[in-house]
């Protein structure tokens, strides 16, 4: 007997949400709407098509929207913005926190902006304009600037008292931040410190000095690596003065990786992390042409490099049998190589220093994996067309395509990252082109040499 399948919760959720607004009860569609958190309500309408997605967005509580809105990809919040008031998307963003509110400003009209600077107190105006001026993918752009700042000279007794007429301490506080009368940071002082010392004891005599801040400037990528190699929960901001601007969290990082996780994925097919699954078919197909056009061209390439041996083909029928296979392995191989070389960049593994002993590896993989497939692809033709030297022409494409693609892997996303193109983006179609072309003209040009 079969086993029941057991339906995720999200589905679950979905399904449920599909039946009440199939049946037109919107008071069951508010009932399920209200015991999710907005993170899930978000994923939620994310997965219904435009029609469905607007209705369960009005029945959305108020108070949850920006909340919802700072949880959405950029074209799923922003067709949902664009239907909005001004006066609404004030109200929706009113007591977000600093950071979630940047993501949801960075593509609105700078009208609406400003509405919403002027409904700010002096402070969370600054602090927002301060964040805003940051590029997104920096700790600039990351931190959040709700902070708790503790002088040095005081009393772990008076930090106690301090945090207890506070009532709340921001989310994901595992440390005070410690600065002098000019907001120098000095260093951490951790709640569990505050908690186990003598409340007597000087904030001075145990706070952590060898947590070190990091500049506004570090792109994000390294203070993803940061957090991963120190097990971080929390971090202070510093600008170049070494003054204070605020901090980055485990859940801004959690969220950064995972959307960089679906950038490496989505950026494979020319689409983008914040593509909506759901969205209108002329803006879908609008935004994919450009991608099919670029293959079109790569292909149209490869196939000009077939048109060279035109002759050739026609005498021996068998190379447009086997010449696929040559272009296939090399693709392969130089999308393993490709994908190491972009992670490694990434996690900033690759340095000038280390670039040559990477290279000669890859290129010596590529060789041995390509002698030892040659060997048995070259066995196969030979013993399939009766034929020892077709053998002979392709284990010898074979391997020499698969030094060149192991090459251009290691050298493409160096060479794209300096020109400042996206690896990850267009290194896979660039790689097959160069895979396609050089195996199909190796493969045709030994078999025009040595066969005919």
């Amino acid at each position: 007997m079969a086993e029941a399948v057991v339906k995720p919760e999200s589905e679950k959720r979905l399904q449920a949400l599909f039946e009440a607004l199939e049946s037109g009860t919107l008071r069951q569609v508010r009932r399920l709407l209200h015991v999710l958190h907005p993170a899930e309500i978000a994923n939620l309408l994310e997965s219904l098509p435009p029609a469905q997605r607007e209705l369960v967005w009005e029945l959305v509580q108020e108070a949850e929207g920006g909340e919802i809105l700072a949880h959405l990809g950029d074209d799923v919040r922003n067709s949902l913005i664009d239907d909005m008031e001004a006066a609404e998307i004030v109200a929706a963003t009113e007591g977000l926190d600093v950071d979630d509110m940047a993501d949801i400003l960075q593509n609105l009209p700078d009208q609406v902006i400003q509405q919403i600077l002027q409904t700010l107190n002096n402070q969370d105006r600054i602090r927002l304009e301060t964040v805003l001026s940051y590029d997104e993918d920096t700790a600039g752009g990351l931190m959040n600037t709700d902070t708790i700042t503790v002088r040095p000279d005081v009393t772990l007794d008076v930090v106690m008292r301090y945090l207890r007429l506070r009532g709340e301490l921001p989310s994901t506080t595992d440390s005070l931040i410690v600065v002098d009368r000019d907001d120098t940071y000095l260093g951490m002082l951790s709640l569990a410190d505050i908690l186990t010392h003598d409340p007597e004891e000087t904030v001075s005599s145990v706070f952590s000095k060898g947590r070190k801040a990091i500049p506004a400037s570090m792109p994000a990528n390294e203070v993803a690596t940061l957090f991963e190699n120190h097990d971080l929960i929390s971090i202070a901001v510093n600008d170049d003065q070494g003054r204070l601007l605020g901090r980055i969290t485990i859940d801004d990082i959690v969220d950064y990786i995972r959307e960089e996780a679906e950038h490496a994925v989505m950026s494979q097919a020319g689409l983008t992390e914040d593509d909506d699954i759901f969205a209108p078919v002329l803006p879908s197909a609008r935004a994919r042409a450009l991608w099919l056009g670029i293959n079109l061209v790569t292909a149209l390439m490869a196939a000009w490099v077939i048109g060279l041996f035109q002759g050739t083909l026609e005498q021996i029928v068998a190379l447009a049998v086997l010449m696929p296979i040559v272009a296939s392995m090399g693709g392969i191989a130089g999308t393993q190589t490709l994908t190491l070389v972009i992670r490694g960049l990434a996690l900033g593994q690759v340095a000038r220093n280390n670039l040559r002993w990477l290279f000669n590896k890859e290129v010596m993989v590529g060789l041995i994996n390509g002698i030892l497939w040659s060997l048995a692809v070259g066995a196969i033709a030979a013993f399939w067309f009766d034929n020892l030297y077709l053998g002979g022409v392709i284990a010898v494409a074979m391997v020499i395509n698969l030094v060149i693609a192991a090459m251009a892997g290691v050298l493409l996303p160096i060479f794209m990252k300096k020109m400042g193109i996206d690896p990850a983006l267009a290194g896979g179609v660039v790689l097959t082109t160069i895979t396609d072309m050089m195996g199909f003209f190796i493969f045709l040009g030994l078999a025009t040499l040595i066969l005919l």
